[in-house]
């Protein structure tokens, strides 16, 4: 049975907002959280972007529904050391509700750091040492590490849940799909697309949980719906690899400036028409997805929930 959870956006609310909008989800009948990971917003226009862990811990005292970040980087910005970390109190502290969604991530968030941003490839093989030593930092011993991307000297972490948060793996391309499906224990995607959720099955996915994300617009008019997510999220219209790419929230807002409203809604439920959202959402459950997350784009929180807790969450059950 497919389980139908929220997608929380720390891009476009602060955290105590986030944070009421969980409660709010767990109330309407979602079933589990997705939060963002981000350093900056992908527009100024959005506005936020506080430190995900900080509100995944009061997260975790609010609500009683897993949470899975989409998806935490742990490359350069965060050494895997430290989210290994964060990771483990975090299940700790959750009773063993937390997952770590994890990716190649955008220089958008990244060039903080270092302003080199490595080519893909490059990326795909630091996550996967990175994966391989936050696994072996779960286990509580005592680490030494000397790889080709990352140094640590005795390390150990001291407080673990019972059993340790399962990582699962972004993945859009070939390459790091297939990566997704040898060395994750399960698959992130924003995207309806079943080709993806099979070639992460048979690249060794097979039996582990898919997680879809898509964004919605609710409101009392179609027309202002449109209008919201073209303001707040015209970056969906924003085709190949500029999103890795560009470093600024300037440089999206430029380049988003050729972004059509039909392009920017791309897909995206938007309006009353509950039939518009169901069928939204069953792209991603006929595609093979068995958790499929929703993000309401805008203000209208309290409204999305209770339509969607009326009438989407029971005709899509």
């Amino acid at each position: 049975m497919t389980t139908f959870g929220y997608f929380l956006s720390c891009e476009e609310h602060g955290p105590k907002e986030l944070v009421r909008q969980a409660k709010a989800a767990e109330r309407a009948g979602f079933e589990a959280l997705w939060i963002s990971d981000h350093f900056h917003p992908w527009l100024d226009e959005q506005g936020e972007s506080p430190f995900v862990w900080s509100v995944i811990g009061a997260l975790a005292e609010a609500t009683s529904l897993p949470i899975t970040t989409a998806v935490t980087c742990p490359l350069i910005r965060t050494h895997p050391v430290v989210i290994a970390q964060a990771t483990a109190t975090t299940a700790a502290l959750t009773g063993g509700r937390f997952r770590l969604g994890v990716g190649t991530g955008e220089a958008l968030n990244e060039h903080v750091i270092e302003s080199r941003w490595p080519p893909l490839a490059e990326r795909l093989e630091m996550l996967e040492e990175a994966v391989a030593l936050m696994r072996e930092l779960f286990t509580g011993k005592l680490v030494t590490h000397r790889g080709e991307h990352y140094r640590v000297d005795t390390a150990r972490l001291y407080t673990l849940p019972d059993e340790p948060a399962p990582i699962l793996m972004s993945g859009f391309g070939e390459k790091s799909t297939a990566l997704a499906g040898r060395i994750a224990d399960g698959y992130i995607s924003t995207g309806p697309n079943a080709e993806s959720v099979q070639a992460f099955r048979q690249a060794g996915g097979a039996g582990k949980p898919t997680l879809g994300g898509l964004k919605a617009c609710y409101a009392a008019d179609e027309g202002s719906a449109r209008k919201t997510v073209h303001r707040l999220w015209p970056t969906q219209g924003i085709k190949g690899e500029a999103s890795q790419l560009l470093p600024l929230p300037r440089h999206f807002e430029q380049i988003a400036q050729s972004v059509t409203e039909d392009e920017a809604v791309n897909g995206s439920p938007v309006g009353p028409d509950p039939e518009v959202h169901v069928q939204a959402i069953r792209q991603y459950v006929d595609a093979g997805f068995s958790e499929v997350y929703v993000s309401q784009i805008g203000d209208e929180q309290d409204a999305f929930f209770d339509f969607y807790a009326r009438e989407i969450l029971p005709r899509v059950r």
